[in-house]
């Protein structure tokens, strides 16, 4: 790695100045007193104004984006996940433009990839979603105040890509088949839709389905790596997690999806499929992956191996798998779904090593 010392400052320093908003503790010290200054009135309003451009995006979850994003750019955290690399950043020279379509399902969920380029030492030249460019453009304008140079290399559009060298497109399965057609003449990475899984052996603690429930509801379950799949054995009693999954009752407060969870227990209703209900959610057993937001889809099965060969069949359409069981292979622990560190890479892709290749 030859990754400076001030490309980790700097990064760290805006994961310092972003963990205020979640702690909701204003930090005067003396490194952040000019970025406050500056910045802490400012990004405070686009937190408070946005539920009412993107009612998805309460506070809650972008404070809970916000978190994760502090808790990625922590010196210790970013040293650890570059000094695996030898050959970034590329020489001045060298330098390309990495065209990215960014994801708007989450609030900031392109953060990674922004921050991926830079630390490869490219320029990033990225189409940010309707739904999520007030807060990215919000984290560019810190950014560039922090480091000119690393601000330098931004630059944010919502019109169409070009003048670039390689692309990194996220969207829908629909959107990627355009993406895999348009971009065809570029280096690129092309990621589909993806979901969270979860294998249930019975065992698990009240604590450990207390976690099942943030990894399937935090963000409203939207995100591609919150569980939407549940594997549970043949005798497995689902009231058991529906009685946990009461506990997040506050989401029908929503009414965005609260109207979600209505209208698909109006359609199984009308179209007499079994469900089962606690108002909160809906678990409908099926074979698919992914199910819409507010529905989690579940399967039972009898041995371990079955499972094991069901998760290999699916592993195109799997981000992550939570679950206590030793034999599943790179399981999460049921609560940290929503804690990837940046070497954690959407569709098991390095992004990096394709950065670096590129050259």
């Amino acid at each position: 790695m030859k990754q400076d010392d001030p490309f980790i400052e700097s990064f760290s320093l805006l994961g310092s100045f972003l963990q205020q908003f979640p702690d909701h503790t204003r930090n005067d010290s003396p490194a952040l007193e000019i970025l406050n200054r500056e910045f802490y009135q400012s990004f405070s309003e686009i937190i408070k104004r946005e539920p009412s451009l993107n009612p998805w995006f309460t506070p809650k979850w972008i404070n809970a984006s916000i978190s994760g994003i502090a808790r990625m750019l922590e010196a210790p955290i970013l040293k650890l996940w570059l000094t695996s690399y030898s050959d970034i950043p590329v020489e001045p020279g060298q330098k390309l433009t990495i065209g990215l379509v960014l994801a708007g399902n989450i609030p900031m969920v392109g953060f990674h990839d922004i921050l991926c380029v830079l630390s490869a030492g490219h320029r990033v030249l990225a189409k940010t979603s309707s739904k999520d460019m007030r807060l990215i453009h919000g984290l560019s304008k810190i950014l560039s105040h922090i480091d000119p140079d690393l601000g330098s290399r931004i630059r944010l559009t919502d019109e169409k890509l070009v003048g670039m060298d390689a692309i990194i497109a996220t969207g829908s399965n629909n959107s990627a088949r355009y993406f895999e057609y348009y971009f065809s003449k570029y280096p690129h990475i092309i990621r589909k839709n993806r979901n969270g899984v979860a294998v249930l052996t019975g065992n698990e603690s009240q604590q450990e389905l207390q976690g099942l429930g943030e990894d399937i509801f935090t963000y409203f379950g939207m995100g591609c790596r919150n569980v939407c799949k549940l594997y549970v054995p043949e005798d497995y009693d689902l009231k058991i997690l529906l009685n946990v999954l009461d506990g997040f009752s506050e989401l029908t407060q929503h009414n965005k999806y609260a109207n979600n969870v209505d209208y698909h227990r109006s359609l199984y209703l009308m179209n007499q499929l079994e469900f089962l209900d606690n108002h909160i959610t809906l678990l409908k057993e099926d074979k698919a992956i992914a199910s819409p937001a507010g529905v989690v889809f579940y399967e039972r099965y009898t041995e371990m191996r079955d499972v094991q060969k069901l998760l290999t069949e699916h592993e195109e359409e799997i981000q992550c798998t939570v679950s206590i069981h030793p034999d599943i292979e790179n399981r999460v622990k049921p609560g940290r779904t929503q804690e990837p560190m940046p070497w954690d890479y959407a569709d098991g892709v390095d992004t990096i090593n394709f950065l670096t290749q590129l050259i």
